[in-house]
């Protein structure tokens, strides 16, 4: 039995507090080789996502971290008991980060050779790369295959017939092998997880498996009803596929700090790891790592590290996609309605990473009739600074059967409705008649968190006579309470 990471620390921009390592309030560059530094050593992650979409991407990561920290990572190996993993472009998708992925992944025999000069002995410090906003078996097996075969395969081509081989000119080229980690984060694609991950491995000699699934953009496109729902269902299928095939499938579930993205801190490991037992690996966001103190983090850490996996929830797919396809109707009628406020309040959101401009899945959905919005963190971030958040749209369409069904299977329902109300604006414009009473009539009653609704108050008085700079200020503020930006 292979050891599986519990704790991916991400590079996922949600953090409302600059971390101390930072040289300014936007990561780039040697911050990002810093704070995988700090995530491993102080924080007690056992992994770090390494993401080259949608950046300039530092393809030296792993010779950077064995220069800098010499003494802790001789102590710690990466690809041992730490593990780097890196997260490419979907050429499928992304056609203009398309060659990233080639550059990528020709990085890897590199850092294999810094790794074996390093350690004196052979090491693969990067072996796993996880490919975003899959939707089929071949998407993967093609990075797969290219490694194999166009990487690794072409050190035994000759220049010549009489020349000497590319391994014997320029060193053997290892590791043999990668394993690709298929993330799924559209709707379709995750309820058809299994059956992708099946055809993918029908031809593949693995005991071991990872498999990634999204949260956050599944909660932007679809509402955190059939985010919850449709992770619920894939950990399920997972278990059946797993039985049936004979291979070891590990999921990990990418959750942010708000509720909206899933509801992961230090402060709910505990409950959240219990609701997905099947889940291995759960990532660290950037709220999760610098919004509460170092000691609070590495404990919950910690806790994550050492809990028991058991067997996925049993759960009713047939009964949850009636739910499903309602509740997404309605949250995406409603997300279009309000695109414009939320575009708007999205040009206030400090950014936290240094990032190109990627649209998400919801600028590719044709049906939304050429809506774009910002991603998920930020988009989460306008609503709450609008006085909506966005775990609440479309709750109105949920009937008595319909709750009494997703308290059962989701049991984090309840306190995730609550701990949004804290920060609702409930007789603000935002906030509909048909909402404001089905959440009272369900029982749903939280204090207002006064601070925080001051300042939704004044955004929304006072926007258009602030300054863009005063407008950040307020939004950045009222992140901190909450203790995630978006």
């Amino acid at each position: 039995m292979i050891s599986i990471p519990r704790c991916m620390s991400t590079q996922h921009p949600d953090n409302a507090s600059v971390p101390f390592f930072a040289s300014s309030a936007v990561l780039a560059g040697e911050d990002e080789i810093r704070e995988a530094y700090y995530a491993y050593s102080h924080l007690g992650c056992d992994e770090q996502m390494w993401d080259v979409e949608g950046k300039e991407i530092d393809t030296y990561v792993v010779k950077k971290l064995l220069t800098f920290y010499e003494d802790f990572f001789r102590r710690q190996p990466i690809g041992e008991s730490l593990r780097l993993t890196l997260r490419v472009p979907n050429p499928t998708v992304e056609v203009a980060e398309a060659k990233v992925l080639l550059e990528t992944l020709e990085s890897i025999p590199r850092s294999y050779d810094a790794a074996r000069l390093f350690y004196g002995r052979d090491i693969s410090p990067i072996y796993e790369v996880i490919l975003p906003m899959t939707t089929s078996a071949r998407c993967v097996d093609r990075i797969y295959r290219y490694y194999v075969d166009f990487i690794v395969g072409r050190q035994q081509a000759r220049f010549r017939n009489d020349d000497i081989t590319i391994s014997e000119w320029i060193g053997e080229f290892r590791p043999s092998t990668i394993q690709v980690i298929p993330l799924f984060e559209d709707l379709a694609s995750m309820l058809k997880a299994a059956d992708i991950l099946g055809e993918y491995l029908a031809d593949k000699e693995v005991a071991d498996q990872r498999v990634f699934l999204a949260r956050s953009d599944t909660a932007m496109n679809y509402g955190l009803v059939s985010a919850a729902l449709s992770n619920k269902i894939a950990l399920a299928r997972f278990d059946e596929l797993s039985a049936r095939i004979g291979v070891r499938l590990h999921p990990i579930l990418g959750m942010g700090s708000a509720p909206f993205r899933g509801g992961l801190s230090p402060l709910t490991v505990e409950r959240v790891g219990k609701e997905y037992p099947s889940v291995v690996t759960f990532t660290i966001q950037s709220a999760f790592k610098y919004d509460y103190p170092p000691q609070q983090v590495h404990a919950a850490c910690e806790y994550l590290k050492n809990r028991v996996i058991g067997p996925a929830q049993a759960i009713d797919a047939e009964r949850s996609l009636t739910i499903i396809q309602g509740y997404s109707e309605a949250y995406r009628r409603r997300i279009v309605e309000l695109a414009p406020q939320i575009n708007r309040m999205a040009r206030s959101i400090p950014a936290r990473r240094a990032r190109k401009l990627h649209i998400g899945l919801f600028g590719y959905a044709r049906e939304m009739k050429g809506v774009t919005l910002p991603r998920a963190i930020s988009f989460t971030c306008a609503l709450y600074s609008l006085g909506l958040p966005p775990e609440l749209i479309a709750f109105e369409t949920l009937n008595r059967d319909d709750l009494a069904f997703i308290r059962k299977v989701y049991p984090s329902f309840d306190i995730k409705i609550m701990e949004a109300l804290c920060y609702a604006d409930f007789d603000g414009p935002l906030m509909t008649p048909e909402l404001r009473t089905a959440l009272l009539q369900a029982g749903y009653e939280a204090p207002p968190h006064a601070e925080h609704l001051a300042i939704v108050e004044r955004l929304r008085r006072c926007g258009e006579q602030l300054e863009p700079a005063q407008m950040t200020d307020l939004v950045l503020h009222a992140a901190r309470l909450r203790r995630f930006l978006g």
